[in-house]
Parts: C-alpha cells; sequence; structure tokens
C-alpha cells in the first residue's frame, strides 16, 4: 500500500485539475492509465478503458470549455487521495459553484487507474434545463 502525502496530492492536482478546462480531452487523458476507470454523476455505471474515456471526455469538455476545478483540500488514502474540490460551471450568463469531492488512485506508473466524481447536481441540471428552455423562446 503507497499513501501519497497532502502535498503530493496538492503537486498533482495543481497539474491534473487544469486540464479539465479548456476543451483538451488529449491533455486530460494523458493523466489517465491505458485501463483507467472512470465515473461522475452522468454515468454512474463509469465507462473503463482509455477509449471509453476518450469518447466521454470529447463530449463532456466540448460541452464545458470553461469549467473551472480547484482543489480545496487533498486527503491521503490507500494509493492516491480523495480530492476535495469547487467548480465554477458556467451555463449561458450564469456560474453555478459546486463542491464535491472525488477520489484519484494511481498505478505504478503514476496515471490514475481510478477516478470517481461525486456531486450534488440539482443546481446544476436545473440551471441548463433553464438555460435550454430560454434559448428555446428566442
Amino acid at each position: 500500500m503507497n499513501m501519497m502525502s497532502k502535498d503530493q496530492a496538492e503537486e498533482f492536482a495543481s497539474k491534473w485539475l487544469p486540464a479539465w478546462t479548456g476543451n483538451d480531452p488529449e491533455k486530460l487523458l494523458s493523466f489517465y492509465s491505458h485501463d483507467a476507470f472512470y465515473l461522475d454523476p452522468t454515468i454512474p455505471d463509469g465507462v473503463k478503458g482509455k477509449e471509453g474515456l476518450r469518447l466521454y471526455f470529447n463530449k463532456l469538455l466540448s460541452n464545458n470549455p470553461d469549467w473551472v476545478w480547484t482543489q480545496i483540500e487533498g486527503i491521503p488514502m490507500e494509493d492516491g487521495f480523495l480530492n476535495k474540490w469547487h467548480a465554477l460551471m458556467p451555463v449561458g450568463p450564469k456560474n453555478i459553484e459546486c463542491i464535491g469531492v472525488c477520489l484519484v488512485q494511481f498505478d505504478n506508473d503514476g496515471k490514475i487507474r481510478r477516478n470517481e466524481v461525486y456531486f450534488d447536481t440539482k443546481g446544476l441540471i436545473s440551471e441548463i434545463k433553464k438555460y435550454n428552455k430560454e434559448k428555446a423562446m428566442i
């Protein structure tokens, strides 16, 4: 069992979290192993493998190029860390702020092998629906 320190978690997050911004899925994928498992509230059964991640990240990042993710705290755990994060998620002219957690576990090469993301999506989905309804009326 390998334990990551808080400083190591912060260092990793300072490089990885910015890769979620700017619609560059290949940059984000560079942090993941070839057989990585990923899940978030929109894919609760998850996706496994880099090709599945590529398809998902291509769509997710192209729809949300201006998301900004920052680490609040990294909590060491076996083979990685629990990442408590803050996200600023623009929806039209409005910014939705979310706080959530994700577990991040690494393989022996330092690539993410498991990444599970958890947060309350109610405010974000509500705002997306409202924004889409307003756009449809124009």
